[in-house]
C-alpha cells in the first residue's frame, strides 16, 4: 500500500499522510455480505455516555467476515481485494465452486485469480490457506489464530499483524505473537498461512482533527485544562504540572503503569513468557 504525502499548502496537509488504494480492485461491496452498522454515540440503552470522545463520523456498512472457514477441502477463487471502513487490513473475496461467496481477510501479495483454500488436513503452503497448527511448518507466519479448535479466529487479524510457529509438542503448539509474548495453543486449532495485508497502515498520520471527526473519533480535552472540580490534575494558575506522582484518570483512579488483567485468568497457565515492556 504506497503512502501518499500531500504538499504543505497548509498547516493540515503539511502534517498528513493518506492511502492510495492502489491494491483496491473493487469499490462497491457485495450486497449479500454487508449490514447495517449502527452508531451508539458510545451511550448505554439508558442514553448515559459510557465510552467518551465517541459520535459521529462517516456512516458505515459492517461487512460480513468468515472468520471460522469451515467448508474444507473446496477450493475458492479470489474475486476482488476491497476496502473495509471497519478496519485496517484489506479484504479478500472468495468464491467457493458452488458459487458461495465470502469475505476474509487477505494476506500480504494475495492476488485476484489466487485459489485459497481451507481444511482439515496438510494443503498446499501458500498465502492464505488454512489448516491446524499441527500441519504447519515450523517458522511459519501465520494469522487469524483459533484459541479454541472450531470457535474462529480471534488472534492476530489486524493490519500488517502476523505471529510465528515456533515449535509443535503434545497436545500444543508454541506461538510467538506480534507482542512477542510466547503462548500455548492447541495444535488442533486453525491458523491462516501469510501476514495479513496493508502493512504500512501504521505509517499513516491523521494529520488534522477533520479526519479523526470522519472516523467517529470527537474532541478529547486535557485534564490539566479543567477545573479542580471536573479532573484531578485540573487547576492551578497558567500551565502547570499535575501535581501528583502518578496520573489519574477523571475518576481519580491511577491512568499509567496499573495492571488490568486478573491474576488468576485460565489462560495463564499457556503463557511461556510474557511480552516485553515497553522503555
Amino acid at each position: 500500500m504506497p503512502i501518499r504525502i500531500y504538499k504543505p499548502t497548509t498547516p493540515g496537509r503539511r502534517q498528513t499522510s493518506v492511502d492510495t488504494f492502489s491494491d483496491i480492485t473493487r469499490k462497491k461491496p457485495e450486497r449479500k455480505l454487508i449490514q447495517i452498522k449502527k452508531k451508539t454515540g458510545g451511550r448505554n440503552a439508558t442514553g448515559k455516555i459510557t465510552v467518551r470522545h465517541h459520535g459521529g463520523g462517516a456512516k458505515q456498512y459492517y461487512r460480513l467476515i468468515d472468520y471460522k472457514q469451515d467448508r474444507f477441502d473446496q477450493g475458492a477463487i479470489v474475486e476482488a481485494i476491497e476496502y473495509d471502513p471497519n478496519r485496517r487490513a484489506r479484504i479478500a473475496l472468495i468464491k467457493y465452486q458452488d458459487g458461495k461467496k465470502c469475505y476474509i481477510i487477505a494476506p500480504v501479495d494475495l492476488k485476484i485469480g489466487d485459489q485459497v483454500i481451507s481444511s482439515m488436513k496438510r494443503t498446499e503452503i501458500q498465502p492464505g490457506n488454512r489448516m491446524p497448527l499441527e500441519f504447519l511448518p515450523l517458522g511459519s507466519l501465520i494469522y487469524n489464530i483459533e484459541i479454541m479448535p472450531g470457535k474462529g479466529a480471534q488472534l492476530v487479524r489486524t493490519a500488517g499483524s502476523c505471529a510465528k510457529l515456533m515449535a509443535v509438542e503434545g497436545d500444543y503448539a508454541t506461538i510467538k505473537m506480534p507482542s512477542s509474548e510466547v503462548r500455548l495453543i492447541s495444535k488442533k486449532s486453525q491458523a491462516s498461512l501469510g501476514q495479513v495485508s496493508n502493512p504500512d497502515a501504521m505509517h499513516l498520520r491523521i494529520g488534522k482533527a477533520g479526519r479523526n471527526r470522519h472516523l467517529g473519533i470527537r474532541p478529547s480535552v486535557r485534564g490539566k485544562a479543567m477545573n479542580p472540580v471536573d479532573h484531578p490534575h485540573g487547576g492551578g494558575e497558567g500551565s502547570n504540572p499535575i501535581g501528583m506522582k502518578a496520573p489519574k484518570t477523571p475518576w481519580s483512579k491511577k491512568a499509567l503503569g496499573v495492571i488490568t488483567r486478573k491474576q488468576e485468568k485460565y489462560s495463564n497457565k499457556f503463557i511461556i513468557s510474557r511480552r516485553k515492556k515497553r522503555k
